[in-house]
């Protein structure tokens, strides 16, 4: 277990039908003792939707990771300097996010938190979740594609008859992504089937 006794950033941002997904791989990172410091944006922070209470989320990142939350860019910049993280991961990663780190936009903890990470040549592992990853956003992914250090968890089209534009990560392929990126490797296959037709 090459992550084993590292230091993982894990960055959440606002896709939030995902979380149930993320979060027990937060979990498993942490059953492998793996540090887990938790990085959240904006949007999680004060959004309440039908997929839970913003508070109820932000509690329950605190009681997995045992860390207190970076919640602003102030709190965030010093991961760089500080080399902190081993590997950062956006997770869920929204075609915003998505967007803004493909052209160098540093307004939000997670971006920072990625931005002071790419600024120590290790690697950040982006878990996307974004209904138009196959349109607008296609141009910003095929640029991260192509990116140094920056690697994505495999992901697949999660409904191609209804969302043909939607893209999300295989959440459960996390840790074997970040170890692989510490290799400097993509994990393969990165494009997999997420949907089953019926």
């Amino acid at each position: 277990m090459k992550l084993a006794g590292r230091t993982v950033g894990i960055g959440l941002t606002a896709s939030h039908c995902t979380y149930e997904e993320v979060f027990p791989q937060i979990e498993r990172l942490v059953q492998h003792n793996i540090t887990v410091i938790p990085i959240v944006s904006y949007s999680m922070q004060t959004t309440d939707t039908k997929f839970g209470r913003a508070e109820d989320w932000l509690n329950r990142l605190r009681q997995i990771t045992g860390q207190e939350l970076i919640t602003n860019i102030v709190e965030a910049e010093p991961l760089g300097p500080a080399k902190t993280l081993d590997v950062m991961v956006i997770a869920p990663c929204t075609g915003n996010t998505l967007s803004k780190l493909a052209n160098a936009i540093t307004d939000s903890p997670v971006l920072m938190a990625a931005k002071a990470t790419l600024r120590n040549r290790r690697p950040v592992v982006v878990a996307i979740s974004t209904n138009d990853g196959l349109g607008l956003n296609a141009a910003n992914l095929a640029k991260l594609l192509t990116a140094k250090h920056v690697y994505f968890v495999p992901f697949g089209q999660d409904d191609p008859e209804k969302k043909p534009t939607s893209l999300v990560a295989r959440m459960d392929l996390i840790l074997e992504t970040c170890e692989a990126a510490l290799d400097g490797v993509q994990l393969q296959p990165m494009l997999v089937e997420r949907f089953r037709y019926t």
